[in-house]
C-alpha cells in the first residue's frame, strides 16, 4: 500500500506515469479509439484499461500525479468534434475546466482533427482505455516538471 496514491489507480498507470519523462505524453482514449491498435506503436505496447472511468475520472486521476507541460507548444490537447474544430462537447467542457485548474497558468489547453489526433496518438508514451461514452472524447496529456 502507498500513501497518497488514489486507491482506483492500477498498479500499470502507475508504473507507466512513473516511467514518464518531461514532454512524453499519455493518451486518453473513448471506448470508442482503437487503444489497442495504436498502443501496438506505443513505449507501453499495451492500454491501460480504466473499465467505468469517464475521461473526467481518468485524467483527474493522472493529474494527481503527473504535472501538465507548460514549456511546449500545448500541455493538453483534444480530439475535435468533425467539421466543428471549435465545438466543445460536454466532455471536453468538463475536462479543460478541470485541467485550467491543475495546470500551470501559461500551460496551453489546444485541440487537433481527429485524423491527425489519430497520427499523433501512435508516438504517446502510453494510452489509457477509458469506457468515456462522449463521442470525440479522447485527449492527449503531456508531462511536464516538477519544480
Amino acid at each position: 500500500m502507498l500513501y497518497g496514491v488514489n486507491p482506483n489507480c492500477p498498479p500499470d498507470l502507475l508504473y507507466c506515469l512513473a516511467c514518464m519523462g518531461h514532454g512524453d505524453e499519455m493518451m486518453i482514449a473513448d471506448r470508442n479509439y482503437p487503444a489497442h491498435a495504436h498502443a501496438a506503436e506505443a513505449a507501453v505496447p499495451r492500454p491501460i484499461a480504466l473499465p467505468s472511468f469517464d475521461a473526467l475520472a481518468a485524467i483527474k486521476m493522472i493529474t494527481e500525479l503527473m504535472p501538465i507541460d507548460n514549456f511546449h507548444a500545448y500541455g493538453a490537447l483534444r480530439m475535435e468534434v468533425d467539421d466543428a474544430p471549435n465545438e466543445m462537447n460536454a466532455s471536453h467542457r468538463a475536462v479543460f475546466e478541470h485541467l485550467a485548474e491543475v495546470a500551470p497558468v501559461d500551460a496551453v489547453l489546444g485541440h487537433i482533427g481527429r485524423h491527425a489526433f489519430y497520427q499523433h496518438a501512435k508516438g504517446v508514451f502510453g494510452i489509457v482505455h477509458t469506457t468515456e461514452d462522449q463521442p470525440f472524447g479522447c485527449y492527449i496529456l503531456r508531462k511536464g516538471v516538477i519544480f
